[in-house]
């Protein structure tokens, strides 16, 4: 009878290996090691600026390395006061941080029911079509420190009510297994007529966005052999007859979905503000939003999944040094639908000449958005190459790749980032402080690896006595 427990642990080992194998050799899929250049990393900013009505699209190049190798996709919405992201799908699931402002989120989950509905009958008083009230799937609100996870294949649209600008950056998991297509990043509108692209030897984005095998000075002039063309919604390939008849309306208002004649470009501005169902708030439920909690203990669906994690809050802090800084995380355990996404993000706030204990991402690729202040960062590979050793400032981006080791620190005006992560449960493995990798080895073993004294050992093991983030000098009271 003992044998049954041991079978049955074996075959969820093998079970739990050939999920993170399969996992591992999708994101890899369709490059080699040789191609994957991490020797020559670099913060990169945006490489494109696509501008509409009422905001601008800054796109980074997602041909760089620390971009395709990862199988990432990455770009920034700049939406303005009345401003309305025009509904649009992607082939890859992604994560949104609201950097600035405010406003309201919308998705449209598949299958799903319009559970906000108007009141009939102030809808009868002020619509003379008696009885018609309007009704659709939740709205968000969504502000500064939200992170936003949306699926593979789900439409949502975003719009500014504030008077200051509301910045979204995104970042976009092209090697997910969610992405049935190849490693291109591909956004599908629903409405409007996308600005003119430049097609490549290597594909495009639908829609909008800076095509695989470009470089910047290729997009202004047009690649090699590229031209120039108009990437309009999804509707502008279908029959006017088609869409009549799916839409069961006449042929003059089908056409007109096709926006082929609108140069608003992907975020329009509303004429008046934007109008739809919003619940009123209670005191008590205003103040578990504030905290970025659901205001009830109901078991989530698929249909009713939150969406949205605020990871600015510092009460909500995972670790936090009052001398160095914290740190914050939203995964799969506070946020379930990440799971699903396999994706996970981090925020980071360091002080002033802070540091972050230098460590390797166990199980992820980590993409860095820095949102806040200059610092300087390091990332060495398994040859013990550094691969980049520079200052970053705000707006840039910069990829650890996966077991890549890396130490970040603070300038005078500190530092702040989000880490979007390839894996909805990240790991880090520290290499200096209380909880790390040298605290673990006895130490004989570090003395004799290191060629070193016993004493110097300990030194080595004992001396930083904080976890995660350290002040700036300090050291602890231990001595030998």
């Amino acid at each position: 009878m003992a044998s049954v427990p041991c079978l049955v642990s074996l075959s969820l080992c093998l079970l739990v290996l050939s999920h993170a194998c399969s996992a591992q050799q999708r994101r890899g899929e369709g490059y080699s090691l040789d191609e994957c250049q991490f020797s020559r990393l670099s913060a990169r900013e945006p490489d494109r600026r696509l501008t509409s009505e009422a905001g601008v699209t800054d796109v980074w190049d997602e041909n760089d390395d620390q971009f395709r190798c990862a199988g990432a996709a990455a770009l920034r919405h700049t939406i303005e006061e009345r401003g309305l992201l025009l509904p649009a799908y992607t082939n890859a699931p992604k994560l949104v941080y609201v950097d600035q402002g405010q406003g309201y989120h919308g998705a449209a989950i598949p299958g799903c029911a319009e559970t906000f509905q108007s009141q009939e009958e102030s809808q009868q008083q002020q619509d003379p079509r008696q009885g018609f009230r309007d009704q659709h799937q939740k709205i968000r609100k969504v502000r500064e420190g939200d992170v936003i996870a949306l699926p593979a294949g789900v439409a949502d649209w975003f719009y500014n009510d504030a008077q200051t600008p509301l910045v979204l950056v995104q970042i976009m998991d092209t090697s997910n297994p969610a992405n049935q297509l190849d490693n291109n990043f591909r956004k599908f509108f629903l409405a409007g007529n996308p600005q003119q692209q430049i097609q490549g030897q290597r594909g495009q984005f639908s829609g909008q966005g800076f095509q695989r095998g470009e470089s910047q000075s290729q997009s202004r002039r047009g690649g090699s052999g590229g031209q120039e063309q108009r990437s309009g919604n999804i509707f502008q390939g279908f029959d006017e007859q088609f869409l009549a008849e799916a839409f069961n309306v006449d042929t003059d208002l089908a056409r007109r979905m096709k926006n082929e004649n609108d140069n608003r470009g992907v975020i329009v501005r509303v004429e008046d503000r934007l109008q739809f169902l919003t619940p009123e708030f209670s005191e008590e439920e205003r103040s578990e939003y504030q905290r970025g909690r659901p205001a009830n203990g109901v078991e989530e669906t698929f249909c009713s999944a939150r969406l949205k994690q605020n990871i600015n809050d510092p009460s909500r802090a995972d670790v936090y040094n009052p001398r160095a800084g914290r740190i914050t995380s939203v995964n799969s355990h506070n946020l379930p639908i990440l799971r699903s996404l396999r994706l996970s993000a981090q925020k980071g706030h360091l002080y002033q000449n802070a540091i972050m204990a230098p460590h390797w991402n166990i199980n992820a690729h980590s993409i860095c958005y820095f949102t806040r202040g200059t610092g300087r960062v390091q990332i060495v590979d398994e040859n013990g190459r550094s691969v980049f050793d520079g200052e970053v400032r705000e707006g840039q981006i910069l990829t650890a790749p996966h077991n890549f080791a890396v130490v970040k620190r603070a300038g005078g005006e500190g530092l702040e980032w989000v880490a979007f992560k390839t894996n909805d449960q990240a790991k880090i493995s520290q290499l200096a402080g209380r909880v790390s990798s040298m605290r673990a080895f006895p130490e004989e073993v570090i003395a004799n690896s290191f060629q070193v004294s016993r004493e110097e050992a300990r030194r080595l093991k004992f001396n930083r006595d904080e976890v995660t983030l350290f002040s700036p000098g300090s050291r602890s009271q231990y001595r030998a």
